[in-house]
């Protein structure tokens, strides 16, 4: 069981739960990850560098995503790939993420058990 605490926090992880999520399919450098997570999300969803950067520092910190160099285009960047500890991380955030989608849907679409208003 959770408290509200809890889910603001899950709320504030929807950028970990992306970058995660987009990692899982191949390795990407951070500004790459910031164009993705705009792209998939039809820029509906649009984080900075500013968000981005600290997140995936801290992820590293964690070890959820390993890091290395590469020079490509005449440029050295840092890319990000997941690690099994990450692939588990966001196997348990992507599962939390559906019960909460799930629950709100429920409450948009109006629960059959819901009390009848007076």
């Amino acid at each position: 069981m959770s408290d509200a605490s809890d889910n603001l926090s899950f709320m504030n992880g929807i950028p970990e739960l992306l970058i995660l999520q987009l990692l899982s399919q191949h390795e990407m450098y951070g500004y790459e990850i910031v164009r993705a997570i705009a792209q998939h999300t039809d820029q509906v969803i649009t984080v900075g560098e500013g968000c981005v950067y600290p997140l995936l520092h801290a992820m590293v910190k964690k070890k959820w995503l390993d890091t290395r160099r590469l020079q490509r285009d005449g440029r050295e960047r840092i890319y990000y790939r997941l690690t099994q500890t990450g692939r588990d991380r966001l196997q348990q955030t992507a599962a939390r993420w559906a019960r909460l989608t799930d629950a709100v849907k429920v409450v948009l679409q109006g629960s059959p058990n819901a009390e009848k208003p007076l």
